[in-house]
């Protein structure tokens, strides 16, 4: 459990009562006890606040604000506030600003405004940290450390500059293997001297984001910039790990956000947190897979949802109401994939600046009478009659795919082969055909153990780096199923192509040599035509995007293309490799051939369905002491029926043993 303290799903979120009066303040406190919030965020964004001048402290307003909702019994999540520095801090030292992506530098203002690599933001940063800890290390209200804020945003100042070519001579070790791995020879950028290199931006190497003439240097500065705000991050967790190694420190993710490789921050983290904000066309199968990879950034151990809206928000192009029961369902759908936490910003709804219009608990109006505030109530009651029954409880799953921000910066930044390639989106499409059967899936990294696995799942993996393909090949050679798809094994660790033919490292696990790769308009399509007819795979599907021209190397042929220069050759193969198959899909395919598809290879693996249900209802397992919490969502706005042996739902106390309904956007927690 996250923390002993509190031994029940942790219910709240972010509180901002710097920004009111305290007339407001008891207000807060009986309203939030009517909603049955027990976890209260606070000093996200008080910096200034807490630090007027360089040489003053005042944290009298924090030390109201815990105590008042301690003796209340609300606890606290405590930020360090070094979110936004004060504008005192940018007028003084103007090194804490960053330089943006066009070479500009920035003014104060904002929110992500501060240089990770600034010796002025590290210096005050742990100060500020090191001032918290000593003052609140004592506190029974303090919870959990809550470092920052949604780390992210990259910089390109001479400070950067600076620091990049060190963190490069402790790559490299020197300038000839820089040089060999950016092959640098190209175009004539060989490297003669370290202070040579530039970040590559839209002053030098790069332009439009991801388009680079030198792939090397803008993955590494990717790699660079990610370290730089893991190490701020690093930096304020040791001095409060000084002050109060017991208590818990997190900082929250955002998903699949772009800019940091996350599997590296997990393992900093003592528990991961993370924001949940889909919009009103987000498909399910988008949320649970961003669940499933927030757990997985450490092994899988329970996460923290640690924001989410009550109903609206107010920066996504159309801000829908959530409907009615949507805000509960998405909230079970969160503890259903491993959250022990359901939190939301915020907790009363500013009432000016850019998220005025984002959603609270409380709402403008200020009293208890609303919508929203009634079905957050209604949330608390349930959660508090949960108890302690779903913490720590595990998702056990027998499928992984994998995700690597590394081999998604690379295929990015690739330089072809099509510019509507998106590496989020093709892994996407594996995951939703296994959410449609709902098989439970691991979202792993390259360093996960792929023993304790069946079938693992490898979409777009351009990028192999050293000891993977072997890694594989031992997990294949001994009875495992491994499949990958189009554009895998083509380049290394350093985005340097592997010679002697596509898949690279893979070849001879996968059994076929990939001669060339075609790239056509999205809306061009050819056909996937089975040859063999294996499970659920049968006829003629369609396909798009990229087609790889193959010749079998000795793995089976189970189609052919249908149309143009290259139909009647393969497109999908299986290769038997010592006790287990590896399978490659050669082209993107549609939907109907995704969904036969992997359900062929759980079938060859006797890996079923958790439960037989009606198109759009979720459902997913957690197991704790010898029982089993089967979660059964229904995403649809209509009432559904499905069959259940047996259990007993956690949520009315309803015993099952047949026939059961359940209404739109309804949910049960089935004890097994």
């Amino acid at each position: 459990m996250i923390n002993e303290k509190l031994p029940k799903i942790w219910y709240g979120g972010d509180y901002n009562p710097e920004q009111w009066g305290k007339e407001d303040w008891d207000e807060d406190v009986r309203m939030f006890k009517l909603a049955g919030i027990d976890v209260a965020t606070l000093n996200v964004f008080s910096w200034a606040l807490n630090q007027p001048n360089e040489e003053t402290y005042d944290f009298a307003w924090l030390d109201e604000q815990i105590e008042r909702l301690y003796q209340n019994g609300i606890y606290t999540c405590l930020a360090t506030s070094t979110a936004a520095h004060p504008a005192w801090m940018a007028k003084k030292y103007p090194d804490v600003l960053r330089v943006d992506y066009q070479g500009r530098k920035r003014k104060f203002g904002g929110r992500h405004n501060s240089c990770p690599n600034s010796p002025t933001y590290r210096k005050y940063a742990e100060q500020m940290a090191d001032q918290l800890g000593e003052r609140y290390k004592d506190h029974p209200g303090v919870l959990i450390w809550h470092v920052s804020n949604e780390y992210g945003g990259y910089c390109y100042c001479d400070n950067c500059a600076e620091n990049f070519r060190k963190w490069l001579q402790e790559k490299y070790g020197n300038l000839a293997s820089l040089n060999k791995a950016w092959n640098t020879r190209f175009w004539g950028h060989t490297f003669y001297d370290w202070d040579e290199i530039v970040p590559p931006n839209a002053l030098s190497e790069e332009w439009n984001g991801d388009s680079t003439s030198f792939q090397g240097i803008s993955l590494d500065y990717r790699i660079f910039q990610s370290d730089s705000l893991l190490e701020c991050f690093k930096l304020e967790r040791d001095v409060l790990k000084k002050h109060t190694p017991t208590i818990p420190i997190t900082t929250n993710l955002m998903g699949i956000y772009k800019e940091l490789d996350y599997f590296k921050w997990g393992r900093e983290m003592d528990v991961v947190s993370w924001d949940n904000y889909p919009a009103y066309d987000t498909p399910e199968s988008f949320t649970a897979m961003r669940h499933d990879l927030m757990r997985g950034l450490k092994s899988g151990q329970p996460f923290m949802l640690m924001e989410q809206t009550p109903s609206q928000q107010n920066w996504q192009p159309y801000n829908s109401l959530k409907r009615p029961g949507v805000m509960r369902l998405w909230s079970y759908q969160a503890v259903a994939r491993g959250a022990d936490t359901v939190m939301f910003f915020q907790l009363r709804r500013s009432v000016g600046a850019c998220e005025k219009y984002h959603g609270a608990v409380i709402e403008h109006v200020g009293h208890e009478n609303t919508r929203v505030f009634r079905e957050t109530a209604a949330l608390g009651k349930e959660l508090s009659k949960l108890s302690n029954t779903l913490l720590d409880a595990r998702v056990k799953a027998k499928v992984a795919i994998v995700f690597d921000w590394e081999n998604r910066w690379a295929t990015e930044l690739s330089s072809g082969p099509s510019k509507a390639l998106d590496y989020v989106n093709e892994v996407h499409k594996y995951y939703a055909a296994l959410f449609g059967e709902n098989i439970s899936v691991d979202m792993i990294g390259v360093d996960e153990d792929l023993s304790k696995y069946e079938i693992v799942f490898a979409p777009v993996l351009y990028m192999v780096k050293s000891g993977y393909a072997n890694k594989v090949k031992e997990f294949v050679q001994n009875g495992g199923t491994f499949v990958t798809t189009f554009f895998s094994g083509i380049v290394n660790e350093h985005d340097l192509v592997t010679l002697g033919g596509y898949p690279g490292e893979l070849r001879d696990l996968l059994g076929i040599w990939v001669e060339e790769i075609d790239s056509l308009p999205p809306e061009e399509k050819n056909q996937i035509v089975v040859k063999k007819e294996v499970g659920s795979l049968t006829g003629s599907y369609e396909c798009s995007l990229l087609f790889d021209i193959i010749h079998s190397e000795g793995a089976e042929v189970l189609a052919e293309y249908g149309s143009d220069f290259y139909a009647g050759t393969p497109v999908i193969t299986c290769n038997s490799y010592g006790k287990g198959k590896a399978y490659y899909v050669g082209t993107c395919p549609d939907t109907a051939f995704l969904t036969d598809f992997v359900k062929t290879i759980c079938d060859e693996k006797e890996i079923k369905p958790l439960l037989d249900v009606p198109k759009g209802v979720e459902v997913t397992e957690r197991s704790k002491d010898g029982f089993s919490y089967l979660f059964v969502m229904n995403h649809n706005a209509s009432t559904i029926e499905f069959e259940i042996s047996e259990g007993t739902d956690l949520l009315t106390g309803k015993e099952f043993n047949g026939t059961t309904s359940l209404d739109g956007y309804g949910v049960m927690i089935v004890k097994k």
